[in-house]
């Protein structure tokens, strides 16, 4: 659909643009908030699942007959249990390449090989050890690179799911191990290297993390009513109830789907990950079933992809990129699940947020036999601008070129087209730009510090497209009384969707955001949206719930207007209710559904006029110290300014933007799941897995919003919860450079690899180093 331009005066908003508390706050702090992972139901069973102890393998036997003998189990469950109910029991939202169960061989340490049900979670734990598997190992292939050209093969064949529109062209490679390859092609790349003054060319590696969400992920099923109910800690149970309906061969009105508040997602309980399960053992026993994991069990679910991204830019004299050539390898693990989106979605953008002429860009999605990945906040993003702003600061000093000018030499323009030939509207990235380096007093001398202790600085800018085409739907509902209900399957995870939704049903209808609820999702009740991912919701659902509340208001004029009312008067449910039923009855009731334009990008060139409806825009200035004898470095100072457009509840869009920062530091400087050469994780805890602690956030964290309007968006809004995070790796590498000299090419940025660096690197700043 085409959008009109919405931006009112600002005195016209009476309920946006206003902090407000969240509207579960009050729940959350007396602890009576509702999450799945509390909810119990009567007589279920406890599910503990039995896991793959090597990389790659043929299952030769599986013997659980002293598990099943162990007094409280009431079962053992297999792959062949599983067929039983569902014959072809592979699901994915790109390919149906994973196995509810592993059916004939294994894919990597820790996929699900068996699962013990029992009253009692630590009996059904006990008789896990109690089952013995039989492998016949094969050749396993880990790293991303190697095994694009490796001739093992994780999968021997490929199904794709085709449920997505773009995700359609899905085939992959027959005998590779490539799942997605993307390309951009535009302009001559050739020409521009032959051409340029300078040349340079890197390669930058990012490691696999894991999300962490701290409510572990949990499903329960029921058998119910001619058909099953699903409970799932779920961002996305729309999708949750077409694939089990799907896998089920059933109508999805014989399928229910409902979750609560989450404690967190951020990518981790995206599309289908424990629900299939939890429905075929629960039709498989006939009771309810809880699967619920550990966080250990985390690590072997779902992951961020590890990347290898070699970039090679041609220069001129004057410090312009003219030519840019990215290669860029995807570490998807054993399973796709959405990594095919986040290849082509981010890899798009992998040449940066800059205006170049001539651009070469291969992503690519590999298979190898380590857990899978797929979604994390940033989509992707993270990685593409860890390698290019990287690039850049490289670049700038190599040419005696200030960064941040640097930057502004290169970045695009609104009205400039984008590598894929898609015009940029409403991208603030020289404002942004800008605000950060005002922030920073990027402009006044600056103290690098003594000998021992060495300060410096660095930014990081990036870029980000708003997934497309998807699609969100949404009801308002008017009771007789003037209450509200909005209806929507976005999933409050502690981004605040819950407040915004209800801020702008009660923007449109004149309400207070106090008498409108949202109601959780719950696929009985609530319309279909696509998922609560990539930043979507404020822009998809808000417009969603927009339309459906303007939707209510011209029904509510007609309805005046039938009763005589005054016309000229702001209609009001209740009095039109009482007086259209004579008494406190009735319902008004509004539909909404958004759906964004977009064009398919070329298969060959990746070209398309218009490859995404908004672009989010992030930067993040970073001050360090750092001790020349140790390594040891800590950040001082960190700046974050964010381009959302309207920032339509101000307090919560800064703790986003905070959030998504101090995330980020995790993937930066701590987080790294470790394998051995066999493939086996070594720190599947947060005991060995570290993740940034209070002590952790900088002493001086600040965020900014730029003044911008997003023309498209409701209310001249768009999306936040990734915006923090862009450029934050970046910065720091920057920082350290600035301070010692250093240049840090992989994460984490360990202490122990700076100070390893420092020896061999900068001997001069350690003096008494022999």
């Amino acid at each position: 659909m085409t959008l009109i331009d919405l931006e009112p005066e600002a005195t016209q908003w009476s309920q946006l643009k206003h902090s407000r508390p969240r509207v579960e706050s009050h729940s959350k702090v007396t602890g009576r908030a509702e999450y799945i992972h509390n909810l119990a139901l009567p007589g279920m069973l406890h599910a503990k699942i039995l896991r793959s102890t090597v990389a790659h393998g043929r299952i030769m036997s599986i013997d659980a007959e002293a598990a099943k003998a162990l007094e409280g189990v009431h079962s053992v469950v297999t792959s062949q249990e599983i067929l039983g109910v569902i014959p072809e029991p592979y699901f994915g939202p790109a390919f149906h390449d994973q196995p509810i169960l592993a059916i004939d061989k294994v894919h990597y340490v820790g996929e699900p090989v068996a699962v013990v049900l029992a009253r009692d979670p630590y009996v059904a734990e006990e008789a896990l050890h109690l089952i013995q598997v039989e492998y016949e190992e094969l050749p396993a292939v880990f790293n991303e690179v190697e095994a694009a050209t490796s001739n093992v093969f994780v999968h021997d064949a490929l199904k794709p799911a085709g449920t997505f529109p773009d995700l359609k062209h899905l085939a992959g490679k027959k005998e590779t191990n490539v799942a997605l390859d993307f390309h951009v092609r535009h302009g001559d790349v050739s020409k521009a290297f032959a051409q340029a003054d300078h040349v340079f060319e890197h390669t930058f590696r990012t490691q696999q993390v894991m999300h962490t969400p701290l409510e572990p992920m949990v499903s329960l099923a029921e058998l119910k009513e001619g058909g099953i109910t699903i409970h799932t800690a779920s961002q996305s149970p729309s999708f949750v109830r077409l694939e089990v309906a799907r896998l089920l061969g059933w109508p999805e009105s014989r399928v229910r789907v409902r979750t609560a508040l989450l404690g967190g997602g951020f990518g981790a309980k995206l599309y289908v990950k424990l629900e299939a399960l939890a429905a075929a053992l629960s039709l498989i026993s006939r009771l309810p079933v809880r699967v619920a994991l550990t966080m250990e069990e985390q690590f072997y679910t779902i992951t961020k992809h590890a990347t290898t991204f070699r970039i090679k830019s041609a220069v001129s004299k004057e410090g312009r990129i003219t030519g840019r050539e990215c290669e860029v390898w995807w570490n998807g693990g054993a399973f796709a699940d959405i990594g095919p989106r986040v290849t082509q979605k981010s890899g798009f953008t992998a040449a940066g947020p800059y205006d170049i002429d001539n651009v070469s860009i291969d992503s690519y999605q590999i298979y190898t036999n380590l857990p899978p990945a797929g979604a994390f906040r940033g989509f992707g993003i993270t990685q593409m601008v860890w390698a290019y702003e990287s690039q850049a600061d490289i670049i700038a000093r190599e040419l005696g070129i200030d960064p941040v000018e640097f930057r502004r030499i290169n970045l695009l323009r609104d009205g400039r087209p984008h590598a894929t030939s898609t015009v940029m509207k409403d991208a603030a990235l020289v404002q942004t730009l800008d605000c950060l380096a005002q922030r920073m007093d990027w402009d006044k001398p600056f103290d690098h510090g003594t000998d021992a202790i060495r300060r410096g600085r660095g930014v990081g800018i990036g870029y980000k497209a708003l997934v497309a085409p998807t699609t969100s739907m949404a009801i308002v509902n008017l009771s007789a009384d003037g209450s509200c209900f909005v209806h929507a399957g976005t999933v409050d995870m502690g981004q605040g969707s819950d407040t915004v939704l209800a801020m702008i049903a009660a923007e449109v209808l004149g309400l207070d955001p106090a008498v409108v609820r949202v109601i959780h999702p719950d696929t009985d009740v609530t319309p279909y949206d696509m998922a609560t991912l990539g930043s979507r919701s404020t822009f998809h659902m808000g417009h969603a719930v927009r339309l459906a509340a303007e939707d209510a208001l011209q029904k509510m004029q007609a309805l005046a207007q039938e009763l005589g009312m005054d016309p000229d008067e702001k209609p009001d449910a209740a009095k039109l209710l009482v007086k259209r039923y004579g008494m406190q009855a009735g319902n008004i009731i509004g539909t909404g559904g958004f759906i964004p334009d977009y064009v398919s990008p070329d298969k060959q060139t990746g070209q398309s006029p218009n490859i995404t409806p908004n672009w989010m825009v992030g930067a993040t200035g970073v001050e360090v110290e750092v001790d020349t004898e140790t390594g040891q470095f800590r950040i001082v100072r960190l700046e974050n300014v964010g381009d959302l457009g309207t920032p339509l509840n101000p307090a919560i869009v800064e703790t986003q933007l905070s959030g998504a920062a101090i995330m980020q530091l995790g993937a930066a400087l701590y987080e790294e799941m470790d394998f051995d050469d066999q493939g086996q994780l070594r720190n599947a805890s947060f005991a060995e897995y570290k993740i940034p602690g209070i002590h952790d956030v900088p002493r001086h964290i600040h965020t900014e919003i730029v003044d911008s309007y997003q023309h498209n968006g409701p209310f001249g809004a768009k999306g936040v919860g990734e915006t923090g995070c862009y450029g934050v790796a970046s910065a720091v590498a920057a920082a350290i450079e600035d301070a010692v000299g250093v240049r840090l090419t992989s994460l984490p940025m360990k202490y122990e690899t700076l100070c390893r660096a420092l020896h061999q690197s900068a001997p001069h700043l350690n003096p008494e180093t022999p």
